[in-house]
Order: structure tokens, then C-alpha cells, then sequence
């Protein structure tokens, strides 16, 4: 009598065979997908899920398939949302998330047909693509602004990101993502070791000089936060709870432009007006109202294209040499 245990049943062993296929099938397809997601920032990843699901959710109540989906049902999406005054810019990331997500699941981007594409220039073209751009924080209000903080532990902490946002041109998840290990003391300043940035998505790193300062005394600042906070490791700026305890985790992006606009509305500056972003605007329009040298303020900032920087420069100088400045 044949032993089953020592026999390779041909089914089976092809049913197993399969069944391994599919699995490592499966779970490649997850490491491709998890790797396409590194690929993108986590806030873009976020809203790019939040344009996702408003497409889903739109093609449902129009019973219309969002995947793939048809040239057509993204031109009439893309004139729906115009017309409910949804701005080009957020139109425009919302095509790259259809066309994401019809790319990592091999179907043919419909946002490429000129149908939607002569859609979304009409529209373009109707609304403006001008943005509303936040206040900058520049030296001279940062210096009204630091003027609020208290000399409490909360006040001390906000003190510092203030100013190492502002004299880092930092954006606002970068500034959170920081670490005691990215502060290196000279006898200059410190230099700030950048992690992973906007413009440095794959994380070489990026390293930028933050002078101590005559005026803010920076280093000075960020020392005594530290010291007060006993913080030896880990985060630089964290939460603090209501009786002064300080978290181990970092502050959120969010809290960034809550700490601003709290004391832009101190400073008597109007709080709308103001964001997270102020704090790097500020910085690059400071450094162009005080003559900076171009390149020298993308070394900071690190912008990858001068056209960008120029933008703040001549918002900076725009009554400097003025063609009627002799007649009018």
C-alpha cells in the first residue's frame, strides 16, 4: 500500500504551486504600491487621497466609472468642480491623482486627452490662475511678533521655532521633522542638517548656516529652549501640555501655523493674512529688501529654480528705482 505522505499528488502540487504564485504575486504588488506611495511627500500623498475619494464619490453619484475612467467623465468632473469654485491650482493636483492612480493600476491616463486638457485651459483661462499668497513674516515683524512670547516654557519653545523658521526659511514640515542630531554648534551659529525636503525627496540631505545673529541671537534662543525643555534627544519642538509637561513627539505641520498666526494676532498684524509659510517668505523677502545676493539666498532656501526666488525680490523692490519715481 503506497504511503500518501511520500507521494507528490500532481493536482496538489500544482494547486500549491499556484497558490504560491498569487501569493508572492500579491505580495509584490503591495511592496510596488508601498514603494509608489515613498515616492510622493505624505502631504501630497494625503490630499491626493482626498482628491481621490471626491472623484469616487462624484462618479458614484453620476454612475459613471472612476477606473478606469473615461476622457469625458474627467472633463465634466474637472467643469463640475469649477463651477463650484474649487480654484485651478487644487483642479490641477486632482488630475495628478487620477493620473496616478490610472498608472499604478495600468490603465491609460484619461487627464492626457486634449478633450480634458483644452477643459481645464478654458478654465484657466475664465477663473486666473493667480494664487492667494500668505503675509511674509518678515525681520521687522518677527521682531513684533517674538515681543508676545511669554517667559514660560510654551513661550520659550514658540521664541525658538519663530526664529529658527524664520533665519532657516524653513518650510513648515521641515522645521517639525527636526532633530537634536540635525543642530551642529560652531562658533558661528549652527549648521542645520535637512533631512528630507520638497526639493529633496529621496533624503540626501541638505545643510544649511543659521548665523547666532546680532539682533535675534538665534543659537542663544533655541539654547535656552532646549535647556528649559531638558531636551537631550529626539524632536526639537514638541507639544506642551496644559501643566508644562513636554511630549516626547514632535509638532505637527498644523501646530506650525497655529504658533504663527497666534502671535501675528498679538503683534496686532491680521491673522489671516498669515500662515506656516510666512516664516520661510519672510526670510527670502527680509534678505532681498536688504540687497542679498540671489544665490546666496537660494542656499539658504534652497530653491532649485531662480525664477521662484525672483518672484519675492522684485515683490521686495518694487517701488526700488521706479520708472516714474522722477515725474510722478
Amino acid at each position: 500500500m503506497l504511503n500518501s505522505k511520500t507521494v507528490n499528488h500532481p493536482i496538489i502540487t500544482a494547486n500549491t504551486t499556484v497558490h504560491c504564485i498569487i501569493k508572492e504575486q500579491s505580495r509584490l504588488d503591495e511592496l510596488t504600491r508601498d514603494y509608489m506611495r515613498q515616492a510622493l511627500s505624505p502631504s501630497t500623498v494625503k490630499f491626493y487621497g482626498i482628491d481621490l475619494s471626491i472623484f469616487e464619490s462624484w462618479c458614484n453619484s453620476m454612475s459613471l466609472q472612476a477606473l478606469p475612467a473615461e476622457p469625458a467623465t474627467v472633463a465634466n468632473f474637472i467643469a463640475h468642480e469649477a463651477d463650484r469654485g474649487i480654484k485651478p491650482a487644487t483642479l490641477i493636483r486632482r488630475l495628478a491623482a487620477i493620473r496616478m492612480k490610472h498608472e499604478a493600476n495600468g490603465h491609460v491616463n484619461p487627464a492626457q486627452h486634449k478633450g480634458v486638457k483644452a477643459v481645464m485651459k478654458g478654465i484657466k483661462r475664465t477663473m486666473g490662475t493667480a494664487q492667494d499668497k500668505k503675509a511674509p513674516a518678515t525681520a521687522e515683524r518677527i521682531t513684533s511678533m517674538i515681543l508676545h512670547c511669554p517667559d514660560t516654557i510654551t513661550g520659550k519653545r514658540d521664541r525658538a521655532l519663530l526664529l529658527l523658521g524664520f533665519a532657516g526659511a524653513l518650510r513648515r514640515s521641515e522645521l517639525v521633522a527636526l532633530t537634536i542630531n540635525d543642530i551642529e554648534y560652531t562658533p558661528e551659529g549652527i549648521k542645520v542638517t535637512i533631512r528630507k525636503s520638497k526639493t529633496d525627496q529621496e533624503g540626501q540631505g541638505q545643510v544649511i548656516a543659521i548665523p547666532n545673529g546680532n539682533g535675534f541671537r538665534i543659537v542663544d534662543v533655541l539654547t535656552t529652549w532646549l535647556n528649559a525643555a531638558n531636551i537631550t534627544s529626539g524632536a526639537l519642538f514638541r507639544p506642551i501640555k496644559k501643566g508644562g509637561a513636554i511630549q516626547d513627539a514632535a509638532l505637527t505641520p498644523r501646530s506650525v501655523a497655529t504658533i504663527v498666526k497666534l502671535y501675528a494676532g498679538l503683534a496686532g498684524l491680521t491673522i489671516a493674512d498669515f500662515s506656516g509659510h510666512s516664516l520661510r517668505a519672510g526670510f527670502i523677502t527680509s534678505g532681498a529688501e536688504t540687497g542679498a545676493d540671489l544665490f546666496k539666498l537660494m542656499e539658504v532656501s534652497r530653491h532649485t529654480h531662480p525664477k521662484t526666488v525672483m518672484g519675492y525680490v522684485r515683490n521686495a523692490k518694487l517701488f526700488e528705482n521706479h520708472a516714474g519715481a522722477a515725474f510722478l
